[in-house]
């Protein structure tokens, strides 16, 4: 049914459950919810897959993220279409305080795997978590490079975790799980199947702060994958190349038309992304006693809760208007008393 109408249910109805309970006549009024979707609900044997997926995912210590739980990677949640659920197994906090995305091209060239390797050897002072998409070319550099450098690396894969593909990265996916993980959308037994690529891109582009394409023809996954990232306001950016080399003419062309900004190091990215400062500059001294508005108070104990939390989010639990929600931000800014990190996140300092 996707995952826009299986969160459209679940907000119906008031839970998974409810959803199982409700009667057909009641199923059929929902916006956007047709008779089949209806019928697939009450005929009750997707309980029984369930029920195998369960067992599974005990025997073999896989953790089941729902999209409300507080572990569920808290930039995709704000993604209209991010997965309702996600299996992961591994020990990263998909949650980090700075997340960085690397795809590119499955044949990779050198040059391509040198910049690579240089990028993450620069981003490794920040402690940043590396997300790929455990496939070969680009993605196995990024994650090799990841492990070699001490920084914790997550792949997102477009199958069941009951098998590695490619299986020439089994031994990576073990160390992985030991400094990082694997995470899915899909169903143990699932194959990896052409058309569950795209709709695996969308995971990485939702998880992350920025996005780099180190090497990329002009049609490719990579691509698929920046465009998402954009979609989603993500940083995207992109290592160029030789422009008579065909796997630059797609790093190329997004740097041409503004869809992707010029990277030739992590220096770039740090100075995009303002880490540079965050690192250098001493934090701003938290003021005491602050007298707050209530439109402040309201944040200050959302933000308390939360840890950290997307403008869009902020808006939607506390109630107010966009308008009154970002003057009440810029003025906790001043205070000392939230900071914002990129892609509109804010978090108590």
């Amino acid at each position: 049914m996707g995952d826009v109408n299986g969160k459209k249910l679940i907000s119906y109805c008031g839970s998974p459950e409810a959803v199982f309970r409700e009667k057909k006549k009641a199923l059929m009024k929902i916006p956007g919810i047709g008779e089949a979707t209806v019928s697939s609900i009450l005929s009750q044997k997707v309980l029984e897959r369930a029920e195998k997926e369960i067992a599974f995912i005990e025997k073999y210590k896989i953790k089941s993220l729902y999209y409300t739980d507080k572990e569920y990677p808290s930039r995709l949640k704000h993604c209209d279409d991010s997965p309702i659920l996600l299996y992961y197994k591994g020990n990263a906090d998909l949650n980090a305080e700075r997340i960085v995305g690397i795809v590119g091209t499955r044949r990779a060239t050198d040059y391509g795997k040198e910049s690579c390797e240089k990028i993450i050897e620069g981003l490794a002072e920040l402690d940043v978590l590396i997300v790929s998409g455990l496939a070969y070319g680009i993605d196995t550099c990024s994650h090799k490079s990841a492990l070699d450098n001490n920084l914790k690396t997550v792949g997102v894969v477009a199958h069941g975790l009951d098998r590695i593909y490619p299986s020439d990265n089994k031994t990576l996916a073990k160390k992985m799980h030991r400094n990082g993980g694997i995470i899915t959308e899909f169903l143990s037994e699932t194959n990896p199947d052409r058309e569950n690529f795209p709709q695996r891109n969308r995971i990485i582009a939702g998880m992350v702060d920025a996005l780099v394409v180190v090497e990329s023809a002009k049609r490719g996954g990579a691509l698929i994958t920046a465009d998402i990232a954009n979609s989603y306001n993500r940083d995207v950016f992109a290592v160029p190349g030789d422009i008579n080399k065909k796997f630059s003419e797609g790093c190329n062309l997004f740097i041409k038309t503004n869809r992707a900004a010029l990277i030739q190091s992590a220096d770039d990215i740090k100075y995009v992304m303002r880490w540079e400062t965050e690192t250098k500059k001493p934090a701003k001294q938290r003021k005491l006693f602050v007298e707050l508005s209530d439109e402040e108070q309201i944040i200050v104990d959302l933000l308390k809760e939360t840890d950290q939390a997307g403008i869009d989010h902020i808006v939607a639990d506390s109630g107010l208007t966009p308008s009154k929600v970002a003057s009440a931000l810029l003025n906790l800014e001043f205070e000392g008393i939230v900071r914002s990190l990129p892609g509109k996140i804010y978090k108590m300092t």
